[in-house]
């Protein structure tokens, strides 16, 4: 994993795992995380919150693990039932 030169791009990096977990355990699909997870990279970016090189390390970062199904856990705790809500019956 890349490690970050500051505090700040750690929190940074925590917030948007956090807000993303959130919206899988409402069924968002991964390109509706990835739409928040680049609102959230552009915003900091034009605020210039981080360093340029925090700033490329966490976008990257964000993009491997958004990606990787692995990372998140499904509503249920099941991660076979991930982004698409069952059918009640």
């Amino acid at each position: 994993m890349t490690s970050f030169d500051s505090p700040e791009s750690i929190k940074h990096f925590q917030s948007i795992c956090d807000a993303c977990q959130e919206l899988t355990s409402r069924y968002y699909s991964p390109s509706e995380l990835r739409i928040y997870a680049d609102g959230y990279l552009h915003s900091l970016r034009n605020c210039k919150r981080l360093d340029s090189r925090d700033q490329e390390k966490l976008e990257a970062l964000i993009d491997r693990w958004i990606m990787d199904p692995s990372s998140f856990v499904g509503p249920d705790g099941d991660i076979n039932n991930l982004f698409f809500k069952k059918e009640q019956g």
